[in-house]
């Protein structure tokens, strides 16, 4: 097993390629496309390094994995898949996130909410074969409902993608006040990966580095239980729960939540153009935030 961790440095974010190099099969997680908010242009810079490094090992792409309906930056699994193939995974509560964003943007009858946009949806204990290597959903919501974590296990050992559920020690854990999302349930999640065994590697989906520290994409369960700020052992639930609302209440909501969210729960696809050729997000007022 080989992970390669490639640094979106827009949206802070880590795209994962996890493969088996005896077979050249490899999956990809959580990929990112540029967009640029204020010009409202989309650019494949980043992604396209992921392509690159794929297609100069000669693997196959079997699986493109979406931890869950990103809300701060554009999937890139279209571009991916359209450029190496491969099959889209998301997590089966998707359709949960898909109805619920649907009323808040008014989405047509066009927009399915019963997940038809991907090609795999997993539930909880879930396995997929890449190669030697067997890749088991866990479901942690929190966060938002719909979110997986991915354990991989081959001969060799055992790593963890886990999405936006848990950061760095040093930056915490995720935010609970999108809707569906709840702070006692992201504890419990958060409590399932820490069940894992210490020296499990943690591939982080975010990394928000505090001044002097460089961005890292791994952590692991043993340092997050002694030393993560919001979820090291000895916080209790009702701590936790205190802590996430009160903290939750005083952020800003993230810099591309609008147009992220909408293609998201659409699998990373762009709206269908209008009459004029040109495609267009909408901007729903005062919805989010205070």
């Amino acid at each position: 097993m080989q992970v390669h961790s490639f640094l979106h440095s827009d949206t802070e974010t880590y795209t994962h390629v996890l493969a088996d190099i005896q077979q050249n099969v490899c999956a990809v997680i959580d990929p990112v496309l540029d967009f640029d908010a204020k010009s409202g242009r989309t650019g494949t810079t980043g992604i396209d390094e992921v392509i690159d490094f794929v297609q100069s090992q000669d693997w196959q792409l079997v699986y493109i994995i979406e931890t869950h309906a990103h809300a701060d930056h554009l999937s890139g699994a279209i571009h991916l898949k359209e450029t190496l193939g491969g099959q889209l995974v998301m997590g089966r509560y998707i359709t949960d996130v898909q109805k619920i964003f649907k009323q808040i943007y008014n989405l047509d009858t066009r927009f399915r909410t019963d997940a038809s946009q991907f090609d795999i949806l997993t539930d909880a204990g879930d396995t997929l074969a890449l190669g030697d290597i067997t890749i088991t959903a866990m479901h942690v919501p929190g966060h938002t409902p719909a979110d997986m974590a991915y354990v991989a296990t081959d001969d060799e050992k055992t790593v963890v993608f886990v999405g936006d559920t848990i950061f760095a020690p040093d930056v915490g854990t995720a935010r609970c006040d999108f809707p569906g999302g709840d702070a006692k349930t992201l504890y419990q999640s958060i409590k399932k990966l820490l069940a894992l065994a210490d020296d499990t590697v943690m591939y982080l989906c975010h990394d928000y580095p505090s001044k002097g520290r460089r961005h890292c994409p791994t952590t692991t369960v043993a340092a997050q239980k002694q030393n993560n700020i919001h979820v090291k052992d000895g916080i209790n639930e009702a701590e936790f729960v205190q802590m996430r609302e009160r903290r939750d209440a005083t952020l800003a909501m993230p810099r591309l939540i609008i147009p992220s969210v909408q293609v998201n729960i659409d699998a990373g696809h762009l709206p269908e153009p209008e009459t004029n050729g040109t495609r267009y997000l909408k901007v729903p007022i005062n919805v989010f935030g205070q």
